[in-house]
């Protein structure tokens, strides 16, 4: 492809797409710059792409490639709040942390086991109703404390508390069902 060719599809693209992928990043990250950073991620492997031309579903592609960065940032996060996701089997204690904090060196099987994992915290994360995803992210993933976030949101610390329990409640439920899945 000619690299005026590539240069027009790349600025049509991000005239097309950046307003709504920053929309789709800015609510499940801590700031603007985090958000920015996401965006500047995927335009920078976009713009890598030598088969630009062959890409059959530009803003598929767009936004899976932005939900796994928005994931990896999520793995930089602390993962010490993911405590409460200890399940017992008969061989003994099985800890999603313990998974999620392994190294590289562990081999692609854990690799990819990692990666459900978060794909399935994410997910998870997307179905709660949207003042408990907010009350759980500020909480674990942007360290802020519940009453800080009840403070914020003019809210009593008692349905902060609400909010939290049942977003818990709710992703410790759909990673037992990955276990259960992953064991059977």
């Amino acid at each position: 492809m000619p690299q005026k060719e590539k240069e027009n599809i790349i600025s049509q693209t991000v005239s097309n797409y950046g307003g709504k992928l920053m929309s789709f990043i800015r609510p499940k990250v801590k700031n603007t710059e985090d958000a920015e950073d996401i965006l500047q991620e995927v335009w920078y492997q976009f713009s890598s792409l030598t088969n630009l031309s062959e890409i059959v579903n530009v803003g598929g592609w767009l936004y899976r490639v932005t939900s796994n960065k928005i994931i990896d940032k999520y793995r930089k996060k602390k993962t010490e709040n993911l405590e409460d996701f200890v399940y017992e089997d008969e061989d003994g204690s099985f800890s999603i942390k313990d998974i999620l904090l392994l190294d590289d060196s562990a081999g692609p099987d854990v690799k990819m086991f990692q990666d459900e994992i978060w794909k399935k915290l994410f997910e998870a994360l997307e179905e709660l109703p949207e003042k408990q995803k907010l009350v759980y992210m500020e909480n674990e993933l942007n360290d802020k404390t519940l009453q800080e976030i009840a403070d914020e949101q003019g809210e009593n610390i008692k349905t902060i508390i609400s909010r939290k329990n049942y977003a818990v409640k709710h992703l410790r439920n759909r990673l037992r069902q990955l276990y259960e899945d992953l064991n059977n």
